[in-house]
């Protein structure tokens, strides 16, 4: 197969240049370039794939404890027809299981200590139908009796009130009892029946459960006040939530993890944004070093320039053939770093280990971080732009010198020749 004579010379101008010294200074400063590239797309994947590991880990661990879809009455009240309400949310095909629960907050007391937690009075048996934490701990959610006046914990909360199962907390509602000496707060003393981790900070330190009808019974809702819904696909849930929004009616308010959550999601994806602008830089800085080794290249071949214009080559071809040259330095730094960052990336569990032992630290302490190892997440929607955005970025950085190629004039560039 015979290529067009500016993609041939343009290949040998590419690999050329380790005989003389100042052609082989170009082909180290050649070299570089294409290395800037590689560790720069490299580096944008890795950091990137972590990213998305650790949103993730945490992800999936939030939607361990809660549920993807929520179903409020609009005006705060009790949904003593929550039965219906579930069943008719069934009916979308995503939805796969649905419980009641009354959300709350109140003050933990324990001795001298207090704080304040997000109560959550649910039905043990049909959360194991809508959190995984509770399918996978249903002889301790069945603990929670009606009656009974029992509490689950997490694991942080517990350590921080110095309680363990069996010891008594005192819970302290929001609203007061309204009496002839003026209002006064309710308590209720409550027996902690177990300890959960769920691994997601928040909930291991602010969240107790209690049965539904317990919470209704302190907080003086009258019932559940909310259903909780799981779907099929977690990330599903806004377009599920929004169709449930308008098979249910105004009367009700549906409420997806997305938006219970909002804060901690728009912060992730603004700072994943923001890192990629910020690699991507990097990236630049590396493409653009192109701009110098093409610069020298054509210097020192405008002998080579003038003949091929005088044997009838265009400008238009001259331009071609430098542009070939940094073209494939950016397709060869891209691949690389394609390949360089697809490694490590499918290998931060074996890689950071070692690394760990090498040095002797201890990355992600799991007392801190409740994550033992590194996350890692490729995902091809990241990977498919860094290497478009690579390539564009060291073509775009070939169009100044190969246009000063294509103006070299054949009896200059001969005349000391």
């Amino acid at each position: 197969m015979n290529l067009p004579y500016e993609w041939r010379i343009g290949w040998r101008y590419t690999r050329a240049g380790r005989s003389a010294r100042r052609n082989g200074f170009i082909s180290f400063i050649s070299g570089v370039s294409v290395l800037g590239i590689t560790l720069g797309v490299a580096a944008l994947i890795i950091v990137l794939s972590v990213m998305n590991g650790f949103q993730k880990e945490v992800r999936d661990r939030m939607l361990s404890v809660i549920a993807h879809v929520e179903l409020h009455d609009r005006w705060g009240g009790a949904l003593l027809n929550w039965e219906q309400l579930a069943e008719r949310a069934r009916q979308q095909p995503q939805v796969l299981g649905a419980a009641p629960f009354v959300p709350a907050q109140a003050l933990i007391a324990r001795g001298e200590d207090m704080r304040g937690a997000m109560v959550r009075g649910i039905e043990p048996t049909a959360e194991a139908d809508v959190t995984p934490m509770a399918a996978a701990m249903r002889e301790v959610f069945a603990r929670l009796e009606p009656g009974g006046w029992g509490v689950l914990i997490g694991g942080e909360l517990a350590r921080n009130l110095g309680v363990r199962e069996g010891d008594s907390i005192t819970l302290v509602a929001p609203s007061g009892q309204v009496t002839p000496a003026g209002v006064v707060p309710r308590l209720k003393q409550v027996t902690v029946k177990g300890v959960f981790q769920a691994g997601h900070y928040e909930y291991d330190s602010g969240l107790v459960l209690m049965h539904v009808e317990d919470a209704a019974r302190l907080f003086r809702t009258g019932g559940p006040t909310a259903v909780q819904l799981k779907l099929r696909d977690a990330q599903q849930a806004r377009a599920v939530a929004q169709q449930l929004a308008v098979d249910l009616g105004p009367e009700v308010l549906v409420r997806d993890w997305t938006q219970t959550n909002r804060n901690w999601f728009d912060a992730v994806q603004i700072e994943k944004r923001m890192m990629f602008i910020i690699l991507t830089l990097i990236v630049a800085v590396a493409a653009f070093n192109l701009v110098s080794t093409l610069v020298m290249t054509v210097t020192d071949k405008q002998a080579d320039i003038a003949i091929l214009r005088t044997l009838g080559a265009s400008p238009g071809s001259i331009m071609g053939i430098f542009m070939v040259q940094g073209a494939l330095s950016g397709v060869l730094g891209t691949l690389g770093g394609l390949a360089l960052g697809l490694l490590v990336a499918f290998n931060v569990d074996v890689i950071v280990p070692f690394i760990e032992r090498l040095l002797g630290v201890d990355f992600l302490p799991g007392s801190i971080y409740f994550i033992s190892t590194m996350p890692s997440d490729p995902q091809w929607s990241d990977i498919v732009p860094i290497g478009v955005i690579s390539l564009v970025l060291a073509l775009l950085a070939t169009v100044y010198p190969s246009w000063r190629a294509s103006r070299v004039q054949p009896a200059e560039a001969l005349r000391y020749e």
